[in-house]
């Protein structure tokens, strides 16, 4: 066996199953345990000055090794984007005033 015939990578094929969504989320969670992790999808709305509300609507088990794998994937996108479009900040940008609407 040579190791070129070891390199070469199978066609990958996507598809979309009849359950296949697409949602946006701002925050999610994270839970573990020793068999999986939990990511558990939201929206996150300020109902008022002393209150947040999220709204869980999908929740993803992953195995601990595609959680890594996920790591790995996340890391090397946003390092693509913060390269492209700059450093990101995790803390909100004080521009003065009030809010933004």
């Amino acid at each position: 066996m040579s190791q070129n015939k070891d390199a070469e990578q199978p066609a990958l094929t996507l598809t979309k199953t009849e359950h296949y969504r697409e949602g946006y989320a701002n925050s999610v969670q994270v839970r573990m345990s020793v068999w999986d992790f939990q990511l558990v999808f939201g929206t996150m709305h300020q109902a008022s000055a002393d209150e947040v509300k999220v709204e869980n609507f999908q929740a993803v088990y992953l195995s601990p090794q595609q959680a890594k794998a996920l790591l790995n994937v996340l890391a090397h996108n946003l390092q693509q984007y913060e390269q492209t479009f700059g450093q990101l900040s995790l803390e909100p940008a004080v521009h003065g005033g009030g809010p933004v609407h």
